[in-house]
């Protein structure tokens, strides 16, 4: 468990978790004496999205905290540099938690950190440098950039010797409990893990499909809330262990079932006042409020590989799956790209649903914030308002109203990608370039596969 001085260093304005507090390097170093911390977990997030780290033990912290902790990134994937492969790890201190799995005796803790150069300049690969950038750009503009993230997964049964199966025995849908919910010993534990690392869980819940759920946890600045997903994901996937199940963020695990999503809220605020706000417009929006979602769906085709970023995440954007198919806005349809809540005032905000939890939740997040600010300059107005079920209607319908479609597979995306400036703008060149063609790789072994289907269909018929 972590401890109370730990557990309370989190504050709220109108209603929101905002931030840690400002912790000094005195105050790591006496928490760390206190609750008796061996190991502390140096981790930085490669840009596949994935947690990686370089632990060290309690006599390294000083040099920790100096930011002398070195490590060799060349065998990181996606985080090639172009001469000098030795960083440093830069500890952000207010992510400092003590993990409330590990040993009470011993404890393990960790600090999410930024990447630095030899020269220590940011290196440019990071996923969080990244993010900083994009968020610096819209404080340029007088703009904080706040989200809530809607983070779906599965628990699975895992095999006799541990390994993660897609198998499930439950046929739980919406909202169901115990014992339809043969999951709701793992999500509680996975809550309670969470509260004892500083999270404010909203809600959690059963999903539609057998096996799947749905953690919420509080509106946040983004920076932090990106932070919040990647230590979500690996809480998950700890708890579940330790109830004999297997945690999965794949988007579309098994193709009888919907899906799981990471829906985006977002917001923009100036000098503490939500800007998306207008009680005086038909829908309760303010112009940012439109530009901004213009700005998204002016882009979305173009940061889906960002946004949905496997070859699996595809198979979950379908028709028949609650999944958004179509290019649309809504502030009552729940199936279409884009959906504003009904709920106004402070509470106003944009939610994009095509995202999975499989995405780089910096770059996600990037990647949202500068479409929308985009939409804000060049005054974007969103594309087809719709009342109706959008994915309900036909592709000759679709046509016929003037409605795009999303990317159909990773392929579609990454020629969406290339085509659109703006992913190249937040990344760089060289960072875009190494993003485009792992991406590019997995879809050409993807599409060499011979699959089961083809077996199936073909073999013995041919």
């Amino acid at each position: 468990m972590m401890n109370r001085k730990v557990a309370e260093n989190k504050f709220v304005r109108k209603g929101r978790v905002q931030t840690m507090a400002k912790y000094t390097k005195q105050d790591i170093i006496a928490m760390v004496e206190e609750e008796d911390v061996e190991f502390i977990r140096m981790q930085f997030t490669d840009i596949e999205g994935n947690f990686k780290n370089v632990a060290i033990t309690s006599s390294q912290l000083e040099k920790a905290l100096n930011n002398d902790c070195m490590f060799d990134c060349s065998l990181v994937k996606g985080m090639l540099p172009t001469d000098n492969a030795d960083m440093f790890l830069y500890p952000d201190l207010d992510t400092f938690t003590i993990f409330p799995w590990r040993p009470q005796q011993g404890k393990v803790a960790r600090f999410i950190c930024d990447v630095y150069r030899a020269d220590r300049t940011p290196f440019e690969s990071d996923c969080r440098y990244i993010l900083k950038k994009a968020l610096r750009e819209a404080a340029d503009m007088g703009y904080t950039f706040e989200v809530g993230p809607e983070c779906e997964f599965f628990l699975f049964n895992a095999d006799e010797n541990g390994r993660p199966t897609t198998n499930t025995n439950e046929q739980a849908g919406f909202f169901d409990m115990g014992p339809l919910d043969n999951g709701e010993n793992a999500r509680r534990d996975i809550v309670l893990t969470l509260e004892d690392m500083g999270f404010e869980v909203e809600a959690s819940h059963h999903e539609k499909a057998p096996s799947q759920h749905e953690v919420d946890f509080r509106y946040d600045e983004a920076l932090t809330t990106a932070d919040n997903i990647m230590t979500f994901k690996l809480a998950v996937k700890t708890i579940a262990k330790h109830h004999g199940l297997h945690g999965t963020f794949m988007p579309k695990p098994r193709m009888e079932f919907c899906g799981s999503g990471m829906h985006i809220n977002m917001s923009l605020s100036r000098d503490g006042k939500n800007i998306f706000d207008d009680p005086a417009d038909e829908n309760g929006l303010s112009r940012e409020a439109y530009y901004f979602m213009g700005g998204l769906m002016r882009h979305v085709k173009g940061i889906c590989a960002v946004t949905n970023p496997l070859v699996n995440s595809y198979k979950r954007l379908r028709p028949g799956f609650e999944a958004p198919v179509y290019i649309a806005w809504s502030t009552l349809g729940a199936n279409t790209l884009i959906r504003v809540p009904n709920i106004r005032g402070e509470h106003t905000r944009i939610e994009l649903r095509s995202p999975d939890p499989s995405a780089n939740p910096y770059l996600a997040i990037a990647a949202c914030l500068m479409a929308g600010l985009d939409g804000i300059r060049n005054k974007i107005e969103p594309e087809t308002k719709v009342m109706d079920n959008i994915n309900a209607i036909s592709e000759e319908e679709a046509l016929s109203r003037g409605i795009r479609k999303l990317p159909t597979d990773l392929l579609e995306a990454c020629e969406e990608m290339k085509k659109d400036p703006l992913l190249r703008r937040l990344l760089g060149d060289r960072v875009f370039e190494q993003y485009y063609d792992s991406k590019l790789a997995a879809w050409k072994e993807y599409d060499s596969q011979v699959t089961n289907w083809e077996i199936e269909s073909y073999l013995y018929k041919i």
